[in-house]
């Protein structure tokens, strides 16, 4: 798809793998993929968009969210331009999704020249001609709001009040009605579903290209054993895990489940260390795949035996493409920010005080959370994981 720009909820941790989602979402146990309910047609609140625009700039895990409800819109809206406005990181990631007929980059700059990032980005949308019938304002921070409001657009779709953060609200012209929190891609849906748009069945379409599948066969044929994706680092050191304990994991996937572990991630300095930590410490063979190519990333995590990951964007990415993946909760409550309705058996929930607590889904934060979470509980989980069922490509 061509490159324009500037520049050119959940149910409780371990309930089913299929359940109702809060918006009466069924997903598939497999592949990511669910048949709908039979049901009336819905009728459509803006029959007559032929020129729609997703907003939503930053996260990859954000970004992930986003590709059902870009896939829904296409089903709803076979004829329509589909327009995504996003900063240059993930749409790396998406990049050539073929629900998407066209990326704008928003490029941010900080500081005095902050400016410029929105006039270059109203002026290459005046170039290229963009009015939309539809705008979908899925992110609720001030930034976003601006863009919504220099972005050409009969109706501006947004949250809530009561949702938008940072006067958000000032920006959109309609919105979805308030609700009572829930998982962040139940959240999306609900724009959906104000549109008169069935989100399902719930489909990402994120997978490597050919080209990287035959890089990838090669790297983990390099492997004497299965790969476990390690994510190490995340952008918020509260929802960490020590680095010794990811040592202790590694040596004990290596030495009782016969995996090899692969840190994988970002380049950020951090991860880095903690990378440098494990490996000194672990006392096995750790394969260190850092990197800053999130297309690389996709691939490893696609082709990992298992990935283990804290509340960042490649959890997000592992079920995108079905791979197991262990969640570590602590910090971020996993009904709201755990994968989203597979693989909710694997989460290690350090979130919960107390083992069993009934918390709510909610976007509290709890300081400390991850210390909860031990070696012997990621272990349990990783037997559970090893347990599934063989995906099927």
């Amino acid at each position: 798809m061509p490159e324009t720009g500037p520049a050119i909820g959940g149910p409780a941790p371990g309930g089913g793998a299929a359940a109702a989602s809060g918006t009466g979402v069924a997903v598939a146990s497999g592949g990511g993929t669910a048949a709908a309910p039979a049901s009336a047609p819905r009728r459509l609140r803006h029959p007559e968009a032929r020129e729609i625009a997703i907003l939503m700039l930053s996260a990859l895990g954000d970004a992930v969210h986003v590709l059902p409800v870009a896939n829904a819109l296409r089903r709803a809206y076979p004829g329509a331009r589909i327009t995504w406005i996003v900063q240059p990181v993930p749409h790396r990631l998406v990049a050539g999704h073929p629900a998407v007929d066209e990326f704008v980059l928003f490029r941010r700059r900080r500081g005095l020249d902050a400016w410029r990032s929105y006039a270059e980005l109203r002026r290459t949308l005046a170039e290229r001609g963009r009015r939309f019938d539809l705008l979908l304002a899925l992110q609720v921070y001030f930034k976003a709001g601006l863009i919504a409001a220099l972005t050409p657009a009969r109706t501006r779709l947004g949250f809530d009040r009561a949702r938008a953060r940072d006067a958000n609200w000032l920006f959109t012209n309609e919105r979805i009605p308030p609700r009572p929190v829930g998982h962040v891609q139940d959240q999306y849906f609900e724009f959906l579903e104000h549109l008169g748009i069935d989100p399902a069945p719930v489909e990402w379409g994120l997978a490597p290209t050919a080209a990287e599948r035959e890089t990838q066969l090669g790297f983990f044929a390099g492997l004497d054993r299965p790969a476990a994706a390690l994510v190490v680092g995340t952008s918020k050191p509260e929802k960490n895990w020590p680095p010794e304990r990811w040592a202790r994991l590694a040596a004990a996937l290596d030495q009782d489940f016969g995996l090899r572990p692969v840190i994988v991630g970002g380049p950020s300095a951090a991860e880095r260390t903690v990378a440098a930590a494990i490996v000194r410490a672990s006392g096995v063979p750790v394969v260190n795949a850092l990197g800053d190519d999130v297309r690389r990333l996709l691939w490893l995590l696609d082709g990992a035996r298992l990935v283990v990951s804290p509340d960042t964007g490649p959890l997000h990415i592992a079920r995108a493409v079905d791979t197991p993946v262990v969640g570590l909760y602590g910090y971020t409550n996993p009904r709201r920010y755990g994968p989203y309705r597979k693989f909710t058996e694997l989460v290690v929930d350090g979130y919960a005080r107390a083992p069993g607590e009934d918390y709510p889904c909610s976007m509290s934060h709890r300081p400390g959370g991850m210390e909860r979470v031990s070696v012997e509980m990621v272990l349990e989980k990783i037997e559970r994981a090893l347990a599934l069922p063989p995906r099927t490509r």
